[in-house]
């Protein structure tokens, strides 16, 4: 199965941002969320995408 156009993971430091879907990743601030983003970013083969100052995503294209 090839998995194409998918949100893959959120990270998100506002838990009242998400509520279910891919796999949330809940971080205590905005530096850790940019390393655990660029982290997901290289082992899912994804894209990250900021949606907000307190949100990514990361898709598949």
């Amino acid at each position: 199965m090839v998995l194409e156009k998918a949100i893959l993971a959120t990270i998100t430091t506002n838990a009242n941002k998400v509520t279910a879907g891919a796999s949330i990743f809940i971080c205590d601030s905005k530096e850790e969320m940019d390393k655990v983003a660029a982290n997901l970013e290289a082992i899912l083969d994804g894209i990250s995408h900021a949606l907000s100052d307190e949100l990514y995503i990361i898709v598949k294209h």
